[in-house]
């Protein structure tokens, strides 16, 4: 369990890093006074899709990480417990 949370923490922070870079550069780029109206084609809401992606894999990488986490300090209060019901 704990190698497959590893993996979907490394992959998140990769897109984390892609669409923050692709966010970035369609937000405050060269090109950002060329973005399309929102409404436009190749928006969601008025906003670039990539901003979007940069959220989700965020929320991705804090859940992984979170449930890194618990399994570092839970795995003992689950062995008590599990003593304690026996």
């Amino acid at each position: 369990m704990r190698r497959a949370l590893w993996a979907i923490l490394a992959l998140s922070l990769f897109g984390v890093v892609f669409s923050g870079v692709l966010s970035y550069q369609e937000l405050f780029g060269a090109t950002a006074a060329a973005c399309p109206a929102p409404g436009a084609p190749g928006t969601v809401l008025g906003y670039p899709a990539c901003i979007y992606g940069f959220f989700v894999y965020l929320a991705i990488a804090g859940l992984a990480a979170a449930g890194l986490r618990a399994g570092a300090h839970g795995g003992a209060a689950r062995a008590a417990a599990h003593v304690a019901h026996a």
